[in-house]
């Protein structure tokens, strides 16, 4: 997931300049309006040099140099580049569990976005733990029915479901498609994609009838219906 907004930590740092604090923000949320006019390859370009820079000005383990981290990976796995965003994902969350401690927000975020690209590598074994520690940290922080949560479960869902692992994905399914009912309502498009995944899910359960009303509430949101 790309931060689609920049702001230096409070985390204090001695002897950085205002001045250059604010410079930063503006070249970063540059690159971020750059990012969603759909123009990658040049916000790739101000995001590395906004790197540079809040290296040099924070040094290289401050919690807004691992936002940029993020930023840049976000942006790399946007292209399809999944071998240039896994080590700065890698690189970020290293930085947020010993800045921000392992159960922070930000920490579940990194480790959400990582599983992520090693989802897309196919390398399922070591995606499953990372799935497993994000949601173990939102459903702690966030409660058990917030949005992230259901993303995550949902994230899960998906990696046990293309490994074949039917009935472990399942219930993940289901309580995913739950939450989203209750915070985003009956019709929201998410809740298409969540259909949709359950219903092929149970379609190699061999529960024909629970598929085909699945697809069918997936079809009406999406006519509007």
């Amino acid at each position: 997931m790309l931060i689609l907004s920049f702001t230096v930590s409070t985390c204090s740092h001695e002897g950085v300049k205002v001045s250059d604090v604010d410079a930063l923000e503006k070249q970063i949320n540059k690159g971020l309006m750059l990012y969603k006019q759909g123009k990658y390859s040049e916000a790739g370009k101000v995001a590395e040099e906004a790197l540079r820079v809040a290296e040099k000005t924070f040094g290289p383990n401050h919690p807004s140099v691992a936002q940029l981290l993020h930023i840049l990976a976000g942006v790399y796995q946007t292209q399809g580049k999944f071998a240039e965003a896994g080590p700065l994902y890698k690189r970020s969350l290293t930085i947020r569990e010993k800045s921000l401690g392992p159960d922070h927000l930000d920490v579940a975020q990194s480790l959400n976005s990582l599983a992520g690209v090693y989802y897309f590598q196919l390398k399922y074994a070591e995606a499953e733990p990372l799935y497993k520690r994000a949601l173990t940290i939102r459903e702690k922080s966030l409660g058990p029915d917030h949005p992230s949560v259901a993303q995550s479960l949902f994230d899960l869902a998906r990696l046990c479901d293309d490994q074949g692992k039917y009935a472990e994905a399942e219930p993940l399914y289901k309580r995913s498609l739950e939450i989203s009912e209750k915070v985003f309502g009956p019709d929201h498009p998410f809740l298409v994609t969540v259909c949709e995944s359950l219903a092929k899910c149970y379609k190699e359960l061999g529960k024909e009838d629970e598929a085909e009303k699945l697809e069918t509430r997936a079809r009406k949101i999406r006519s509007g219906q």
